[in-house]
């Protein structure tokens, strides 16, 4: 399956000198397409898994110089790395911080090697580093699950993609029959999410929900919670999925806030900072904050106190609130969907490198985003079917006027030229680039 980031790896190839390190959570498809890449891109490739490598491990604990270091790498994998069209992968780099340290000797010692880093828990693992960390020395990127565009890619509804983007640049509508049809897709998307493992059983079952495997979320689930056992103690990884269950439940709370005190009875914030940081490094989460004033920039306005926590897959969300995909596709769903809705928006934003800010007004009014863009700030309402009525929207226009406001909904695309409000349907949020 196709997958943007190919072609940030492609630019890395030809223009990068540091190494490339590609962070994001578990089962997001890093190994297969960095492996994809190597192998299409590079007459030598050569990789190294630590979980199974555990002789180079052992290597960089040993106090010898980076050159011996170095030299002994390339007798044990058999390769002269700086030789050109050659490539090395490092899956699962977290299990030596010493080797993650000596990125810095490859990027100034060795700036034509090319070499590529991964790891199912790095994040984590940086946020915990004790060593020495080669700070500006490593291209960092963080791969997320399948967006809409890649899933409709997966589809092979290419056409259907270029039609989108062109509705969505010239604010025109799509046919009544093709909007339809992508509000299908849609649909399908809040099931199966963007992971890659469960959209390809739904391409291999021909998008036949009745014969797609839900087991399949489920075991990933499963791993989720596996990994919470890992560089944690034992009270601590059950914070941690404490944590991470409660958010289903929080996110059509009243208050517009994650709320400490809905994990369990009298728990307070400073009990669960460090289990909400291992799930923000581990890419498990997306928070947004709520800033104070919307002007920019908008992190100097945030409230760090205040925040949502969104789950970093919709199909994820949805499997935890264990709703059924016919509630899905027949729209039986009543007040959750506004709230799914938003995290589904939540991921799309987050996929192009959006930071999440969300505004309110002393409960008089709330705008679900607000994007930092070269037109300024402009607000991002969210709506889960065709009702598009807003108080909020109006108050916020009113109150800042903005260039112009986007409203995400299941209408249609359309533009308001009276009110300067670009009608943005859910299926085309990844066209909102950053």
């Amino acid at each position: 399956m196709k997958r943007k980031i190919y072609d940030t790896l492609l630019d890395w190839k030809e223009n990068g000198t540091k190494p490339f390190m590609l962070l994001g959570a578990r089962q997001v498809g890093k190994t297969y397409i960095i492996d994809q890449f190597c192998q299409n891109e590079f007459k030598n490739y050569v990789k190294v898994n630590l979980l199974e490598d555990k002789n180079i491990i052992e290597l960089y604990e040993t106090n010898k110089s980076s050159d011996d270091l170095f030299n002994e790498l390339k007798v044990m994998l058999g390769m002269d790395l700086e030789e050109p069209d050659t490539i090395l992968f490092i899956d699962e780099i977290q299990e030596s911080e010493s080797l993650i340290s000596e990125l810095k000797y490859f990027c100034e010692k060795h700036p034509k090697m090319k070499v590529i880093v991964a790891g199912s828990l790095l994040g984590v693992k940086l946020k915990r580093f004790s060593k020495s960390f080669p700070v500006g020395k490593v291209r960092m990127v963080t791969m997320y699950p399948m967006d809409f565009e890649e899933y409709l890619m997966a589809l092979d509804q290419n056409l259907l993609i270029e039609k989108i983007k062109e509705s969505y640049k010239e604010d025109k509508p799509l046919a009544a029959p093709i909007h339809e049809m992508a509000l299908k897709f849609y649909r399908y998307y809040l099931i199966t999410g963007g992971l890659p493992e469960s959209v390809q059983n739904f391409i291999d079952v021909s998008c036949d929900l009745i014969k797609y495997n839900t087991s399949i979320l489920s075991d990933i689930l499963t791993s989720y919670f596996n990994d919470m056992k890992k560089y944690t103690t034992s009270g601590e990884n059950l914070k941690i999925e404490k944590t991470y269950r409660s958010i289903p439940s929080q996110i059509s709370n009243p208050a517009n806030k994650f709320q400490f005190s809905k994990i369990e009875k009298n728990a307070k914030r400073r009990d669960y900072e460090l289990p909400l940081d291992w799930l923000e490094a581990s890419h498990l989460v997306q928070t947004s904050f709520c800033v104070s004033k919307p002007d920019i920039p908008l992190k100097g306005f945030a409230d760090f106190s205040t925040f949502k926590l969104f789950i970093s897959d919709v199909g994820i969300l949805n499997f935890l609130l264990e709703i059924r995909a016919v509630d899905i596709i027949e729209d039986r769903l009543s007040l959750l969907k506004g709230a799914i809705t938003e995290n589904y928006v939540a991921n799309a934003l987050t996929c192009n490198e959006h930071t999440l800010f969300y505004w309110q007004s002393e409960g008089i009014a709330e705008i679900d985003f607000l994007l930092y863009t070269d037109d300024g700030i402009i607000p991002l309402e969210v709506k889960s079917n065709a009702n598009t009525q807003s108080k909020s929207l109006n108050v916020y226009i009113e109150k800042y006027k903005p260039k112009y406001s986007i409203r995400v909904s299941s209408k249609n695309f359309g533009y308001d030229k009276v009110k300067k409000i670009k009608s943005v349907p859910l299926y085309a949020v990844f066209c909102i680039k950053k």
